[in-house]
């Protein structure tokens, strides 16, 4: 399976929401930026009100695509302490990496909230959404400080994720919901025909309407 945009990957993984619909009480989160126009469509889907949970990937020094963890809302911090230790990464800089993170993702929360609070999430239905998973680190951040804010329940839910990202998942989220888990799956945008990067202002625009 190939997703035209993130749009209609949105579309697609909002069919295998359906149970979710209608309900008051389902809040749809999109992981900035590219979770966003995902989350935009299956929040509209299912009539649930959109918002965002920043989450920054903390990349390997000098390899910052190779994610060795991610940080998010409220300095939720997860590792992979095993790819650490076979780099043999300090944690002098590991720490670096972390505060320029924590820089960003505050910058990132008053870009796109303004003088709005976060959601109040307890009791409620959380539904986590992302473009898809690969490693799944910032998806592992998000859902623990997710878990924090005392919800009901926490559903995982991308369009394409490696396999066996989604089988960890499910030992932190109440359910994970992976539209496509391909064999040969190696990077999320090769999934995609149009996998653009996502800006601040469409983000802004998406939680606008």
């Amino acid at each position: 399976m190939r997703f035209r945009n993130r749009a209609e990957a949105g579309r697609i993984l909002a069919e295998s929401l359906h149970g979710y619909a209608g309900r008051d009480d389902v809040v749809v989160l999109g992981l900035p930026r590219g979770g966003v126009p995902v989350a935009a469509e299956v929040a509209a889907a299912l009539g649930a009100p959109l918002d965002v949970l920043v989450v920054r990937k903390v990349g390997v020094p000098g390899h910052e695509e190779l994610a060795m963890g991610a940080v998010a809302s409220g300095g939720v911090l997860v590792l992979d302490e095993a790819l650490i230790q076979m780099l043999r990464i300090g944690r002098a800089a590991i720490e670096d990496v972390v505060q320029r993170e924590l820089v960003e993702l505050e910058r990132r929360e008053a870009a796109y909230r303004g003088e709005r609070g976060p959601p109040e999430l307890a009791g409620t239905t959380v539904v986590l959404v992302d473009d898809g998973l690969a490693t799944g680190s910032t998806m592992r951040a998000a859902v623990r400080t997710v878990r924090g804010r005392d919800p009901a329940r926490i559903v995982v839910a991308v369009p394409v994720a490696a396999a066996e990202t989604c089988r960890e998942l499910e030992r932190e989220a109440d359910e994970v919901v992976c539209a496509a888990t391909p064999r040969s799956f190696r990077a999320v945008g090769l999934w995609y025909d149009d996998f653009r990067p996502t800006s601040d202002d469409e983000v802004r625009g998406l939680l606008a309407q």
